[in-house]
């Protein structure tokens, strides 16, 4: 191994050592800045640059144009917003794309909306509950049923209420001299003859 290796990698670790610490410097400077401009109002802002709300750009060049200069990610964020209407393939969806649609249930949810299900267990609770109340319930028809029910007596019928109901039922029909009792099934007889060959 030579001398001359030997230096060359440390000149380039070195030089490779200033560039990782004049990157780390400029990101350092550039999220202070970011910060600074993020502090003023979006109409500071634009004044002090002359430039126009984003929403008023008219087409591509002036977009790139806004982009160019030193504003907080809101302001570029709204440029690319008026960028993505200005062009017409972008801004005429055919209403083909599978990813068109607005797939969030924010317009359906109902406000403070609550639901059973807990992340890692599922709606064990709910089950839990049901469970819980399933079984209070079926106590709850076990002691019903337990419990001896009153039921009073009847009074024995008097001997003239019985007279009057026999004789108040209907008497059983009287039988019809033309009265024809039905067939009586016939057996079929079966015969065979010999045949005799010759």
């Amino acid at each position: 191994m030579s001398g001359s290796d030997f230096w060359s990698r440390r000149r380039a670790a070195v030089a490779e050592e200033a560039s990782a610490e004049q990157a780390f410097l400029d990101a350092e400077h550039a999220a202070q800045a970011e910060a600074e401009l993020a502090e003023q109002d979006d109409e500071t802002l634009l004044a002090s640059l002359k430039l126009s709300q984003p929403e008023e750009l008219e087409s591509a060049e002036q977009v790139r144009h806004f982009l160019t200069h030193a504003l907080p990610q809101r302001l570029k964020t709204r440029a690319l917003r008026r960028l993505w209407r200005l062009n017409p393939t972008l801004a005429n969806l055919d209403g083909l794309l599978e990813y068109g649609e607005d797939y969030t249930d924010s317009a359906t949810v109902i406000e403070n909306l609550q639901t059973a299900y807990q992340v890692g267990k599922g709606m064990l609770a709910h089950l839990e509950q049901l469970a819980a109340e399933a079984e209070a319930d079926e106590v709850e028809e076990n002691q019903v049923e337990d419990e001896p029910t009153l039921v009073e007596d009847e009074p024995e019928p008097q001997l003239a209420e019985i007279e009057v109901a026999v004789a108040a039922a209907p008497l059983p029909p009287e039988p019809q001299d033309d009265f024809v009792p039905a067939p009586r099934a016939r057996r079929m007889t079966f015969t065979f003859q010999e045949q005799r060959t010759g």
